[in-house]
């Protein structure tokens, strides 16, 4: 038995600049911080004693004779890529709900390919494990996402991530003392807003208009550098969370589907409460909503917002990795 955990994801700008689309032309990137929610995978070779050859078990149960049969596309094509030829039992958990703009497809995606190159016996590092992750979403599964959250996923902790040229990725932890990451994370609210959506479709729309969108999408790429200037300033975070502010203006300009007057109301009702700004984390159109306020200020916001749901997180740094049944190489 083989088990994985692979970390979710917060990105905080850049999002939209790590689509091959754009960062092939015109360079991209993005800052994001992994978080202590995560992606289970239990795998193991299903004894040759059942009716069927796969058993895969996530939001349904797959009893199925054929690879082809699969219908989770990360799993058929994860195995296929892998070339798996024994029969798998799969199971999949996860500490928080799918198409929710944490990235939950792509650890998932990171954490299965992890989980089959272990039971194999394979050692991995964390480029590999980004690389064939994107190669499985873009290529095999051909979703319209972008590359951040394969790579966030397999590295994990706070860091840039710059896109380009070509399909190359460099990541760079961002140097900020422990006290300062401490603070940093104890500004942050993370708001369940109770609507899943599915990121590639609003993808698309972005993909779609980014040939008229150059003026934002470059505006968004150089809020990186500016905020990582005010993570290391040693200033209080009120800019941070007015240039979240910013940045999420920018971001429902790139598809009329970003955000819903519902998603507007709660993000008013947060300011209103005290909030420095704010965003609707992954592609938009609901899921989780990111907040940036004084401590001070948070009972107050989830006060005005009760009705939903507040998730406590940390920051993490590890990555994917194997919980138990093998080693991974961890760089």
């Amino acid at each position: 038995m083989i088990i994985s955990r692979t970390p979710f994801r917060i990105s905080f700008f850049g999002g939209g600049t790590d689509y091959p689309a754009w960062f092939q032309e015109n360079g991209g990137s993005v800052l994001s911080v992994t978080i202590n929610k995560y992606c289970y995978i239990f795998c193991r070779y299903l004894p040759p004693f059942f009716n069927n050859k796969h058993r895969i078990v996530w939001s349904r149960v797959e009893n199925v004779s054929d690879l082809e049969e699969i219908q989770h596309p990360s799993v058929r094509e994860c195995m296929r890529f892998m070339k798996i030829k024994e029969g798998l039992e799969i199971h999949h958990d996860g500490d928080l709900p799918a198409r929710a703009g944490l990235g939950s497809s792509s650890s998932f995606t990171v954490g299965m390919l992890h989980s089959l190159h272990t039971l194999l016996g394979e050692k991995t590092s964390h480029r590999q494990l980004a690389e064939e992750a994107i190669h499985v979403e873009h290529h095999l599964i051909r979703e319209s996402v972008g590359y951040q959250d394969q790579v966030a996923a397999a590295y994990g902790g706070l860091n840039q991530i710059n896109f380009g040229p070509g399909d190359s990725f460099c990541v760079e932890p961002v140097q900020i003392s422990e006290e300062r990451l401490q603070l940093f994370q104890s500004h942050l609210l993370l708001i369940f807003t109770g609507i899943s959506r599915t990121a590639s479709e609003i993808a698309k729309d972005k993909i779609k208009v980014i040939p008229d969108k150059k003026s934002e999408l470059s505006t968004m790429r150089e809020m990186v550098p500016e905020a990582l200037k005010l993570l290391s300033s040693g200033d209080s975070f009120k800019a941070f969370g007015e240039l979240l502010h910013e940045s999420w203006k920018l971001k429902r300009t790139l598809s009329s589907r970003v955000s819903t007057p519902h998603l507007d109301t709660i993000y008013e009702r947060a300011l209103k409460a005290g909030a420095y700004g704010g965003k609707i984390l992954g592609a938009g159109g609901g899921g989780f909503m990111l907040l940036m306020a004084s401590p001070d200020r948070h009972t107050e916001i989830k006060k005005q917002l009760a009705e939903f749901l507040a998730v406590p997180f940390s920051f993490e740094t590890r990555g994917s990795h194997i919980l138990f049944g093998g080693k991974s190489t961890e760089l």
